[in-house]
C-alpha cells in the first residue's frame, strides 16, 4: 500500500463503531492505537470491543498486556509496526483507529531515539512529584524545552519520563535523534460538533457505572494492587477515589464526567494541529459512517 489508514479523533466520537461496519464489508483489520485498551480487565471503563466483536473484525493491540505493567510511545510503536506489516504480509488492510493523539503521531512522524527507562531514577522523581507538585516539575522540562512540556500535557508519568531524559543526557526528548517512521499513513480524523460529542460522553459515564465499572475497579485493585499506568485510565482513576473514601459515588461519576470532557476537548487541540495527510469530517452518527465508506473508497480503492 502507498499509505496506512488512520480514522482518529476525539473520545466517544464512533470510531470503533465505524470500524467495526466498515470491517466487515472491507478487509481491514484494526491496528488499536488507544492507551488503555491494550491492558486486560480494562473492558467497561474502555468501551473496549467484545471478544464477539473482535472475531468478526480482527483487532490487534487490544489485551496485550496485564494492568500492572507498563506501556510506553516506543513499545507501541514497536509492537504497531509489527502488526501492520503482519495485516499487509497476508493481504489485508491495517486500519490504526483510536484516540491517543500520542501514538498516531508517533507513528506517523517517528519518535526520539531515547535511553531505555532508569527505574531507579523514575521513583525519585515519582516522589519528587507528590513533594513538589506537576506544575513545579512541568516548569523545569518547560525551561528546557517548551516543545516536550506541551507534549506531556497533563499526564504524570509522560512528564517523569521526560524529566528522567533531561537529567540523565542533559538533553530533553526532543533534542534527541529522532527515528524515521517504517510506514506512511493518511488520516481521517472525526470532528463532530461539541454540542453532539458531549452529551454522548455524559450518556456514556452514566452507561459504564451502570454497567458495573466499579466493580470491574474493584476487581482490577484485588489482582494488581499496583497498576501505576492503568489507573491513569479516565473513570478508572475517579472509580479508585470513590473505593478509597475519598468521595461518594455521585462524586466519582461527577469527576468522571469532568475528565473525560477535558480531555475531548485536549483531543480537539491535539488532532487540530496534525500535520499532513489529514482529512476532518464535522460530522458524527450515520454521516460520518458514509463519509469515512467514501474516504476509504476514494483513496484506497477499497
Amino acid at each position: 500500500m502507498e499509505a496506512i489508514p488512520v480514522l482518529a479523533g476525539p473520545t466517544g466520537s464512533g470510531k470503533t463503531a465505524l470500524a467495526l461496519r466498515l470491517g466487515q464489508e472491507l478487509p481491514l483489520e484494526v491496528i488499536s492505537a488507544d492507551a488503555t485498551m491494550v491492558y486486560r480487565g480494562l473492558d467497561i471503563g474502555t468501551d473496549k470491543p467484545t471478544q464477539e466483536e473482535r472475531a468478526l473484525v480482527p483487532h490487534h493491540l487490544v489485551d496485550v498486556l496485564d494492568p500492572s505493567e507498563a506501556m510506553s510511545v516506543a513499545r507501541f510503536l514497536e509492537m504497531a509496526e509489527g502488526a501492520i506489516a503482519h495485516v499487509l504480509a497476508r493481504g489485508r488492510v491495517p486500519l490504526v483507529v483510536g484516540g491517543t493523539g500520542y501514538y498516531i503521531r508517533a507513528l506517523s512522524e517517528g519518535i526520539h531515539d531515547l535511553p531505555p527507562p532508569d527505574e531507579a531514577l523514575q521513583a525519585a522523581l515519582w516522589e519528587e512529584l507528590s513533594q513538589r507538585g506537576f506544575e513545579a516539575l512541568l516548569e523545569e522540562l518547560a525551561q528546557a524545552s517548551p516543545e516536550d512540556a506541551s507534549r506531556v500535557g497533563k499526564n504524570p508519568r509522560r512528564l517523569v519520563r521526560a524529566l528522567e531524559v533531561l537529567r540523565r543526557t542533559g538533553l530533553p526528548p526532543a533534542q534527541h535523534k529522532r527515528r524515521p517512521p517504517r510506514f506512511r499513513y493518511k488520516k481521517l480524523v472525526l470532528w463532530p460538533e461539541r454540542a453532539w460529542l458531549f452529551p454522548r460522553l455524559e450518556e456514556r459515564a452514566r452507561r459504564q457505572f451502570a454497567r458495573g465499572l466499579v466493580e470491574e475497579v474493584r476487581g482490577l485493585l484485588e489482582r494488581y494492587p499496583r497498576m501505576p499506568t492503568a489507573l491513569q485510565a479516565i473513570g478508572y482513576k475517579e472509580v479508585v477515589g470513590y473505593l478509597r473514601g475519598e468521595y461518594g459515588l455521585e462524586e466519582a461519576l461527577r469527576r468522571d464526567i469532568q475528565a473525560v470532557k477535558a480531555y475531548a476537548k485536549r483531543q480537539y487541540t491535539w488532532f487540530r494541529h496534525e500535520p499532513k495527510d489529514v482529512t476532518y469530517l464535522p460530522r458524527g452518527g450515520e454521516e460520518a459512517f458514509l463519509g469515512f465508506r467514501d474516504w476509504l473508497r476514494l483513496h484506497f480503492r477499497l
